[in-house]
């Protein structure tokens, strides 16, 4: 069991979603960075699908109950246990008592905590993802609160063994971190500027020419009111070449959508399931990740590749993904 000792901010538990509800006007949500979800998930031996616990720009306080084994992945908060910091992007097995705490973020905005055996909190639509607009999923359909007590499932047999095998040399340390990592280019670079590969949205013909121009080619700037339903981007005001009217349709993560004052709002995981604004571009699903990790003030350029290229980086990090996979059950089990 996990006790809450200091929320955080914007603390909940997440998962991959709750997809195929769209229809019944139940948004998709689930981690803003599924990327670094599946790592953190990977390295303490639990599926993907696993829930963890998200957090942005100021993380948590959480007491261990029982000895675990935890990952961190995603953005550089700081992450320390009595004191001592703690690696990311690695397994870290620590003892019954240890607290771990976040100071100041370092790199990036989220920060992923998964613990073997995944966070253990009642499925609704088959997802323990948090909506907290609808008060559905995670812990009483909610951000985390201080007292807060979490259940963990059970951990695979090879993840207890290593753990406890790894424990067992620590001497008297709270912690103690796996003796390998990840190849370095499995870890994300995190920075104030970022470069997002976006594909033409179905309206951006409807768009002048000075618009589509300026959205492929200027910085725009992350608002401070973006939140997980949505960014919204300061810059180039956004036009159309005349004036039309859009039934509402569907939405799907990445989507960039031009309100009526020409400020685009890409839409993230808490997005609505569906919209009347035109859409500009729609990101390619692998870097979503990337944007989910920019800070309010970050500046993003857009660059345009294919439907054909898109798919081919996102077939491409599945692969990295599975290859990891059986190389930390491989570790796990001494070979």
């Amino acid at each position: 069991m996990l006790i809450i000792e200091k929320p955080g901010l914007q603390t909940s538990v997440q998962d991959l979603g709750r997809p195929g509800f769209q229809q019944y006007g139940v948004v998709a949500g689930g981690v803003m960075d599924p990327y670094s979800h599946r790592i953190a998930n990977l390295l303490v031996g639990n599926s993907e699908h696993c829930a963890t616990i998200e957090a942005a720009l100021a993380g948590p306080s959480i007491r261990f109950e029982t000895d675990s084994l935890i990952a961190l992945a995603g953005g550089d908060l700081s992450p320390g246990i009595d004191g001592e910091q703690i690696p990311m992007w690695r397994p870290v097995a620590v003892r019954a008592g240890a607290v771990l705490t976040f100071g100041k973020p370092v790199s990036g905005c989220r920060v992923y905590l998964a613990v073997a055996g995944g966070i253990d909190v009642p499925e609704v639509m088959g997802s323990r993802s948090t909506y907290t607009k609808a008060r559905i999923g995670g812990f009483d359909g909610r951000c985390l609160e201080k007292g807060d007590r979490l259940l963990v499932g059970n951990p695979s047999v090879s993840s207890k063994q290593w753990s406890a095998t790894v424990l067992s040399g620590a001497g008297n340390r709270k912690f103690c971190p796996a003796d390998w990592a990840i190849q370095d280019s499995l870890i994300p670079a995190y920075g104030n500027e970022a470069e997002i590969r976006m594909m033409k949205g179905p309206q951006y013909h409807w768009f002048d020419e000075e618009s589509r121009s300026a959205f492929f080619g200027r910085n725009f700037t992350v608002s401070s009111e973006s939140d997980r339903m949505g960014y919204r981007l300061k810059g180039e005001t956004l036009r159309l070449s005349e004036p039309r009217e859009l039934l509402s349709e569907g939405v799907v993560a990445g989507s960039v959508q031009v309100p009526s004052g020409g400020s685009p709002i890409l839409l993230m995981s808490d997005r609505q399931t569906t919209g009347g604004y035109p859409k500009i571009g729609q990101v390619a699903t692998v870097d979503l990740p990337l944007i989910a990790q920019l800070q309010p003030g970050a500046k993003l350029r857009f660059r345009e590749v294919s439907v054909e290229e898109s798919q081919r980086l996102i077939v491409a990090q599945k692969r990295q993904l599975s290859e990891l996979k059986s190389a930390v059950a491989l570790k796990m089990k001494g070979e």
